[in-house]
C-alpha cells in the first residue's frame, strides 16, 4: 500500500511544482490602471438629450417598452427638434 501512496504524493506534487512554475512564467507585473480623461459633451449632445427626453414619452406604451417604430420615429423627431434649438 505505501507504494501506492507514494505514487500518489509523488504525482501530486509534480502536478504543485508544474502548476507554481506555470504561473510564475505566465505572471507579469500589474499594469496601473490610467484613467482616461472624459470627453467634454458637445453643445449638440445636450441639446439632442434634452429633445430626445421630453419626445421619447410620446412613443413608449404605458408599460415602459417602445411602441413598434416608436424609437425611430424619436430619433428623427429629437434630431430635429435639437437642430432648431438655441
Amino acid at each position: 500500500m505505501s507504494s501506492i501512496d507514494e505514487v500518489i504524493r509523488l504525482l501530486e506534487a509534480a502536478r504543485d511544482h508544474g502548476n507554481s512554475q506555470a504561473s510564475v512564467a505566465t505572471k507579469k507585473a500589474p499594469k496601473k490602471a490610467v484613467a482616461k480623461p472624459k470627453r467634454k459633451a458637445s453643445a449638440y449632445s445636450k441639446k439632442y438629450s434634452k429633445a430626445f427626453k421630453s419626445i421619447a414619452p410620446k412613443h413608449k406604451k404605458k408599460s415602459g417598452g417602445w411602441k413598434a417604430g416608436g424609437y425611430k420615429r424619436a430619433v428623427k423627431q429629437a434630431h430635429a427638434k435639437a437642430k432648431n434649438m438655441r
